[in-house]
């Protein structure tokens, strides 16, 4: 039986504040990937309310604990209609603190979700780390694990989840633009995408968003790679709302992706010869 899916990535433009108008257009983007045949739909970053709070105090307004967000109590119901898995983008509340977060549900209900590990900018004062590490999910389709959006310029992102066994891994993000970055050409983010499914023989789906929040450009340019690193689909636009689509086989690659007798970038590793963080240079 096969086991290759259409993996979607929803390319949208999420409103600071307005969680019912994000709901709907999630909705919508949802049911559209559903109808394309996706069985795996991954939204950008911070979907639910937007992302450019002025502080935490603003952020917490907005945040969603896993039990009882509507966002999430939304988006559950759609994974069990439509009998696909989505990742998406949201702020959290949890007994611990306030988090960047993404989700993962399944047609049963939630699966897991990550913290932002590496935050950026004045992310670092708005929310709580991340204490519980890159985790990687056993889904139907594969195995799957996630970061966001600035995780992806870490090498221990890609690395962590393809030590676990991970398949893919999923960056909802909210990329901006990079100084200096050729008008023509890859953004920065895609060529971290590329590099990272390349080192680590997993696919990964960069799914960025578009618009302006509050001064702040985004520029899309969403991505879908293979384990070799190279383009399933995108980079999607940097001003447009869309779908990117392909098609993955997370299971039935796995074999393929772990017989090539010449690069094997996780069997090959040195650890030995490595430099800790415990050496860093000051």
């Amino acid at each position: 039986m096969s086991t290759s899916f259409i993996l979607a990535g929803v390319q949208m433009r999420p409103e600071l504040g307005d969680v019912q108008g994000n709901i709907e257009a999630t909705t919508r983007w949802i049911r559209e990937a559903a109808a394309a045949g996706a069985k795996l739909v991954v939204l950008p970053e911070a979907t639910a309310a937007g992302y450019m709070f002025r502080d935490r105090d603003e952020a917490s307004a907005y945040a969603q604990s896993i039990e009882d967000g509507e966002t999430i109590a939304v988006w559950t119901s759609l994974a069990h209609e439509l009998g696909v898995h989505i990742a998406g983008g949201f702020i959290e509340r949890d007994d611990a603190g306030i988090y960047n977060s993404a989700v993962l549900i399944g047609p049963d209900g939630v699966i897991g979700r990550f913290h932002k590990a590496h935050l950026w900018n004045v992310e670092q004062q708005i929310y709580d780390r991340n204490r519980d590490g890159f985790p990687v999910f056993e889904t139907p389709l594969g195995r799957i694990g996630i970061g966001i959006c600035y995780d992806a310029w870490f090498p221990e992102t890609f690395r962590s989840v393809a030590l676990q066994g991970a398949d893919l891994l999923v960056l909802p993000a909210n990329w901006v633009p990079v100084p200096e970055q050729p008008e023509d050409g890859l953004v920065m983010a895609n060529m971290m995408c590329m590099t990272g499914a390349h080192s680590n023989n997993i696919y990964v789906a960069g799914i960025s968003r578009v618009g302006t929040e509050r001064d702040q450009e985004f520029i899309g340019s969403s991505v879908i790679v293979d384990p070799r690193g190279w383009l399933l689909a995108g980079p999607a636009s940097k001003d447009r709302e869309e779908l990117v689509l392909a098609e993955v086989d997370l299971i039935g690659s796995r074999e393929e992706r772990f017989s090539n007798p010449f690069n094997q970038p996780i069997d090959d590793r040195r650890p030995d010869l490595y430099v800790g963080d415990d050496r860093r240079h000051s």
